[in-house]
């Protein structure tokens, strides 16, 4: 290690370098990502992606990154504006010009009209991923609703519907487009869907049209064209069973503004560029989105399904981001008369930074591929099976992953982790805390798992799924058999027992197959390596040639 001495203005050079020193384009920079991709989508798809994947890539390390940054300020924040300087009402969120301008790059990467198309996740979510090194940025999230929109009108929304409204869904136009929202969450119930009230009633001048009366508690991008709402008609059955699914739009035909009105905006700890609402519904218009009775299980295949797999692309992309800064900052800075890059805490804070988000990447794009083929009509039973386990075993273990990496990151840049100003951290963070309960809390998502896996025996596809992906690998293959001896044995346990020891097992099944992902796709064999000893055991001895491991990984982010 170099003996180095220092000054005030070295100390503000080396801070201004590392800044200067980030990545200008992040899909260049993510050699790890592009290995993902061509073992999962081929050479020559990915070759066909690579100048739109480029070109975005550099738009989001550069003026994306610098309107969000100025968008996150706060006195830039979005304003609730429910009357016009007449006196109409007009319920708009008026933003900052940044916002507009970050949005105009992120819907004009062309992601929302790939999901057109059905088996077109792996390169909309790439998109995605890349915009999320920016956090929520104020449009993560309502891409991730647009996508559930265009879902759920390709799947099981009627002709005039389509015809009606997906062109501009799926418009690369900022200026002209409609993006999604959607409208579950009501205040008795959170999570549990089954207490929702909101009442719709039929129109009789219009086939398939409704009125919704109610109140919706947690209305994310509440300024939305056309909003996926659930509701419960009149007569209809108690719990999830009785709930159909509806679109509503922002605006009517004649463009006046539907009956609905925002009480306030929230003020959430992170995505506070993005307006989340209360919401009261006054009788407003909506059109029936499939038939009634199968109203919450397209909801929850369409929407909540699309939305958990954008979110855990989107918590990879904000573990990405946090790893850059880390490594950047330790390249830099200078403690103790050398570079914390040098120190072997450091050198190890790092590597299980890199290891933990090149599991997330590789496990989070492997579930994407699966959820592929299932649209294209490619999967087999066990691949569905794997599927319905991985979807939300991994949006529950991504959203905790990302947040210990960049709980990690603020670590390794000390006190000037905490402070807004100087790096994106902070932010990331915070709209991680928000991401860790969109679309199902931890508690949510396992016991879903649990349920799936008694009732339905869909384990088996998981594990079959998972140990296909890497034959061969003796330890993995050991932890395996171990892990689906243990779960079974938890499956006929006592309710009360196998739920609290879901805990636990949730995370420990993801590691697994975020672990076969990394050797199915290649993953740098020291790399693999690490995450094993960290995750799946048994640790690692800390000694010369683990020393020696720490430097290698440590070199790069």
């Amino acid at each position: 290690m170099r003996a180095m001495t220092y000054d005030t203005e070295h100390g503000r050079g080396d801070l201004a370098a590392f800044e200067r020193e980030q990545p200008e384009n992040f899909w260049q920079a993510d050699a790890h990502l592009r290995r993902v991709l061509a073992s999962l989508a081929g050479s020559d798809e990915l070759a066909a992606w690579q100048d739109q994947m480029d070109a975005f890539g550099a738009l989001c390390a550069g003026p994306i990154d610098a309107e969000v940054r100025l968008n996150n300020l706060g006195e830039n924040l979005p304003v609730l504006d429910r009357w016009s300087s007449s006196g109409e009402r007009i319920e708009e969120v008026r933003h900052h010009g940044s916002f507009h301008e970050a949005g105009r790059l992120i819907y004009g990467s062309g992601i929302m009209e790939l999901l057109r198309e059905p088996g077109q996740n792996l390169r909309a979510l790439t998109l995605f991923y890349l915009s999320s090194h920016n956090g929520e940025a104020g449009h993560n999230c309502p891409l991730a609703c647009t996508a559930g929109v265009i879902k759920s009108l390709v799947a099981v929304g009627s002709p005039a519907l389509r015809e009606r409204y997906l062109g501009r869904l799926t418009s690369p136009d900022y200026d002209r487009l409609a993006h999604g929202a959607q409208f579950l969450t009501e205040v008795q119930g959170g999570s549990d869907v089954g207490a929702n009230s909101v009442r719709a009633e039929p129109v009789a001048s219009g086939e398939g049209m409704w009125s919704l009366h109610g109140e919706k508690w947690f209305c994310s991008n509440v300024p939305a064209d056309l909003i996926l709402v659930t509701a419960r008609p009149q007569g209809a059955r108690a719990g999830t069973a009785g709930l159909g699914l509806f679109l509503m739009p922002r605006r009517l035909s004649d463009g006046s503004l539907n009956a609905f009105a925002i009480r306030r905006l929230k003020d959430k700890v992170g995505t506070r560029t993005l307006p989340t609402a209360e919401l009261d519904l006054n009788g407003a218009v909506a059109f029936e989105v499939g038939p009634i009775e199968d109203g919450f299980r397209n909801t929850m295949t369409h929407v909540i399904n699309t939305s958990r797999v954008f979110n855990a692309a989107g918590c990879a992309g904000i573990a990405r981001r946090a790893s850059l800064v880390a490594h950047g900052y330790a390249a830099r800075r200078g403690a103790f008369g050398g570079r914390i890059l040098d120190y072997p805490l450091t050198q190890e804070t790092l590597a299980d930074m890199r290891s933990e988000t090149a599991a997330m990447v590789s496990g989070t794009f492997q579930v994407i591929h699966a959820l592929d083929r299932a649209e294209r009509g490619q999967a087999s039973a066990s691949e569905r099976a794997f599927l319905r386990v991985g979807v939300n075993l991994n949006k529950m273990r991504a959203a905790l992953s990302s947040h210990e990496v960049a709980l990690l990151g603020v670590e390794v840049l000390g006190g000037n982790g905490t402070i807004e100003t100087f790096s994106v951290l902070p932010r990331l963070m915070r709209d991680n805390l928000v991401f860790e309960n969109w679309e199902g809390s931890h508690n949510v998502l396992l016991l879903q798992v649990l349920r799936d896996c008694q009732r339905k025996g869909v384990h088996r596809g998981f594990f079959e799924r998972v140990r296909e992906s890497a034959p061969g690998h003796g330890r993995l293959a050991a932890a395996l058999s171990a892990a689906e001896r243990d779960f079974e044995e938890l499956l006929a346990a006592p309710e009360a027992e196998a739920s609290v020891r879901m805990r636990p097992m949730g995370s420990r099944l993801a590691f697994l197959q975020w672990a076969a992902a990394m050797i199915a796709d290649g993953t740098d064999a020291e790399l693999v390596e690490h995450f094993l000893d960290r995750r799946i055991g048994p640790a690692a001895v800390r000694d010369a040639e683990y020393l020696g491991r720490l430097g290698r990984l440590s070199r790069e982010a």
